[in-house]
Formats: C-alpha cells, sequence, structure tokens
C-alpha cells in the first residue's frame, strides 16, 4: 500500500470535496490488531409422614425448592408403620398411625397427580394455571417461575445477569466475533426499505449491501450507516448536502459490509491491496465502498475496545470520504482531534505528533 500523503483536497473543511470526484488514494489502510415459602409444613419434604418413596414418585421438571423429596420416614421407609416392628402394647396404635399413614400417602399422592394433571394442561394449553400460581398446602399462593424458564431464554438471561446488547447504543458499542481470514461467499443481500434524506442539499442516494452468510446484523449495519452520514458532523454539514437510503433503483455508490476475503477481491478490482493489514477501502473503479467485517466487528487498538460506537462512525466517514473525492490527512498539532480522513487505525501519531481519536469531518456540529 502506498505510504500516507498530504491531502490534496484542502481538508474536509474546504471546498474541495463537497462534490463526488476522483482522487489519488483510496484506501484506508489500517494496523494489524494484536489480535458481545410456602407457609407451614411441606408433605413432600424429605423425612415428612406419608411422604411418597423415590421408586414410586411421579417426577416433575427440575424447579425451585418445594419440589418431591425422598424421606427415610415415608412409606417405605425404615420408620413405625412400615414394615417394622411395633413395641409390645402398640399394636393398635401401630395400626391406626400405619392406616392413617396410608391414607396420607394415598391422598398426598392423588395430590401429586392432580398437580401434574393441571401443570401439563395448563402448558398444553399455552401457558401456567391460576395466573402463573400454584396453591401451597396451607392455601397460600406463591408464584410459579414456569413462564421463566420457558420464556425463549430471556428467563435465564435475567436470571444469570447476562447483558446482550438490546438498544442501537448498545449493540454499537459491542465487540463482535469474527475470524481475520474468513473469505465469504461472495453474494450479496440488499438490506431492504427505504430512509429519506433528511437534510437540504444535494441528495445522493446509496444502497446498502451485506455479503450473504455474514455473522452480523445487516440491518444494524445499514441503520448505522443512514444515521452517521445524516449526522451534522458528517458529509452534509451545513446543508451541502443530504443522503438517502434505497434498495432498489439508481444509486450514487453502495455501501458494502464484506469478510476480508471478500473486501480484498472487490479492492483489488482499484488496484488496491488490502490483504495485509485487513483495511477497508473505497474500490472507486467500482461502485462499492467496501466496509472490512473484520473491522466493522473488532475495531482497532488505537480506538480500543471502549469506542467502537465511535470507531465504527468513524469507518463510515472515512471510506465515503474518499468516495466524495477526500485523500488522507496527517496529525498536525498535538493533542487535537485527528482529521477524520488520517489512517486512524494505523496510527495517531505524525512526526512525533499525536492526536485524539475522532470519528467526524466536522466534529464540533
Amino acid at each position: 500500500m502506498n505510504p500516507p500523503q498530504r491531502p490534496t483536497t484542502g481538508g474536509t473543511g474546504g471546498a474541495a470535496g463537497l462534490m463526488p470526484g476522483p482522487r489519488k488514494e483510496y484506501v484506508e489502510a489500517f494496523d494489524t490488531p494484536d489480535s458481545l415459602d410456602c407457609d407451614g409444613d411441606d408433605v413432600f419434604a424429605a423425612g415428612a409422614p406419608g411422604a411418597v418413596p423415590a421408586q414410586r414418585r411421579t417426577q416433575r421438571p427440575a424447579g425451585p425448592a418445594g419440589g418431591i423429596g425422598g424421606g427415610s420416614g415415608g412409606h417405605g421407609g425404615g420408620g413405625p408403620g412400615n414394615g417394622g416392628e411395633e413395641p409390645a402394647g402398640k399394636g393398635a396404635r401401630g395400626v391406626a398411625k400405619g392406616g392413617k399413614g396410608r391414607t396420607f400417602t394415598g391422598v398426598a399422592a392423588a395430590a401429586v397427580t392432580t398437580v401434574l394433571a393441571v401443570v401439563v394442561a395448563g402448558q398444553v394449553a399455552g401457558g401456567p394455571q391460576s395466573g402463573g400460581k400454584t396453591q401451597t398446602r396451607g392455601g397460600t399462593e406463591q408464584g410459579d417461575d414456569a413462564a421463566s424458564r420457558t420464556d425463549d431464554g430471556r428467563g435465564a438471561a435475567r436470571a444469570t445477569g447476562s447483558s446482550a446488547p438490546v438498544t442501537y447504543d448498545e449493540k454499537m458499542a459491542a465487540v463482535y466475533p469474527l475470524d481475520a481470514d474468513l473469505r465469504g461467499s461472495g453474494a450479496f443481500r440488499t438490506v431492504g426499505g427505504h430512509d429519506k434524506a433528511p437534510g437540504r442539499g444535494q441528495v445522493l442516494r446509496y444502497r446498502v449491501d451485506v455479503e450473504k452468510g455474514l455473522p452480523l446484523d445487516g440491518e444494524l449495519f445499514a441503520e448505522a450507516v443512514h444515521k452517521t452520514l445524516n449526522d451534522d458532523r458528517s458529509w452534509g454539514h451545513g446543508g451541502v448536502r443530504t443522503f438517502e437510503r434505497v434498495s432498489s433503483g439508481h444509486a450514487d455508490f453502495v455501501v458494502t459490509l464484506a469478510s476480508p476475503g471478500t473486501t480484498a477481491a472487490w479492492c483489488a478490482k482499484s488496484g488496491l491491496d488490502t490483504t495485509q493489514d485487513n483495511v477497508s477501502c473505497d474500490s472507486a473503479a467500482t461502485e462499492r465502498v467496501m466496509i472490512n467485517a473484520y473491522r466493522w466487528a473488532r475495531g482497532a487498538k488505537t480506538f480500543g475496545d471502549d469506542k467502537m460506537h465511535s470507531y465504527r462512525q468513524m469507518l463510515i466517514n472515512h471510506e465515503v470520504g474518499h468516495r466524495l473525492g477526500h485523500n488522507h490527512e496527517l496529525c498536525t498539532r498535538q493533542g487535537a482531534l485527528a482529521p477524520v480522513m488520517m489512517q486512524q487505525t494505523k496510527f495517531l501519531s505524525t512526526d512525533g505528533v499525536t492526536c485524539r481519536p475522532n470519528a467526524w469531518p466536522f466534529p464540533r456540529g
């Protein structure tokens, strides 16, 4: 890849480059990374009188405490009324006690069968019975967590405290796994829908394509492109132009998210080699502005994992900036925000002067 050159368009703040046009450099060179009680007694608890022996119990799905448990004092155990010998003079009482135990066992077994029948019927009907609650022996209600266990994983996520990204900002801030050597199918799908140009000035129409089979959110990518390009800090600043996303018909350019291998193939069509540093490029000889999915997913050391949202905005602005005719720029003042056309994934310093990461052509808005 060619070494960085001083800008030839007068920078991002001048008049040059406001209309799409040719430029000398197309590619963004990136560095290689150092490489998302119940109240009362439970008649079924261990040691409870009349508890059903383990070999005779009907099992139910694992749940919270209060499920059917084994015990040594129930029917079939070693205690009185279970086949053991009674002390002399206590036969009648033993018979009575044993009869009560057997009666209570039968009642308990019937109760278990009834509860299971209700639960099964409720599941077949599409949800737990009685508003998700079951009756305890004392007549009080306790919540049934069956819904949380069968909530398509959402209940489990809440229980384990996982924090999968949900909102746009959370998704844009997350780091996603992707193989640096991935070569995808080479075929693309267009993200459907239409996003109107919200601003004024020249209307530029673009399409968003995502490589088929890529394990990334194409709709998120399309949303990010539209929001980024139409931010007042981006290339439409001051009403110069506005960007409209289309999924059919004419498009001035196509922002494309592709695997490293496919990105390299399309950049090569414009004489650009992106294989060494896994870079993105504007393939100026084609309609495609190529965003390398590895960089989109993993970011760069110069921004770090905590600035993934900003990094992705920089990728979009930088490569579309090339499409609009802007060349690479360099850091010129210590501690200043880096020009968006600086090769920020590769470095933030020029001749001993270090800039801060920046995603925007016009960061002050």
